[in-house]
């Protein structure tokens, strides 16, 4: 289930992905598979890396599937420097399973219409770093979920939210 909807101002976050086109029934099976790709390439160069990252640009499912990296990460074939999106966004934190990371998107963009925002189609989601207890109890399985809203829709005087890696 997801926390509370949040509005704010988001940094972005450098990124190592891939980019990649996908069915929604094909995700738990690209992400996982394409985020271990990408950190395979970053641990090759020696660089700092953090959490796993999925960003989507649109209904088609066209995506970047990465890690968070920080230092000079050099492109390496299709493993290619990205960044998420920045400037306003509504984000929640989602607790439990994957499966049931739909419910957390829903409550998303519910509550951005409620509020009168305008999504620009782009989401991304950061996925906490594996829990050996989550293989047992995945209700603490951390993913953090943000919508970019339309910067036409953005005022003044809103939280900036940083990286948090």
């Amino acid at each position: 289930m997801p926390d509370s909807v949040r509005f704010g101002v988001v940094d972005p976050i450098p990124l190592a992905v891939v980019h990649r086109r996908a069915r929604r029934s094909e995700l738990s099976i690209v992400v996982p598979r394409d985020c271990g790709l990408v950190w395979n390439v970053v641990r090759t160069q020696a660089v700092r890396a953090g959490r796993h990252v999925a960003v989507y640009h649109n209904g088609n499912i066209d995506l970047e599937v990465g890690v968070e990296v920080a230092g000079d990460f050099q492109d390496q074939g299709e493993v290619v420097r990205s960044s998420t999106p920045s400037g306003p966004a509504a984000f929640a934190t989602h607790l439990g399973p994957y499966s049931s990371l739909g419910a957390t998107h829903d409550t998303i963009r519910a509550w951005c219409k409620s509020q009168g925002h305008q999504l620009t189609g782009r989401n991304w989601e950061i996925y906490g770093h594996w829990q050996r207890e989550w293989n047992v109890d995945p209700s603490g399985i951390r993913t953090d979920v943000f919508y970019e809203i339309s910067r036409r829709d953005h005022s003044a005087g809103d939280d900036v939210i940083g990286d948090g890696a």
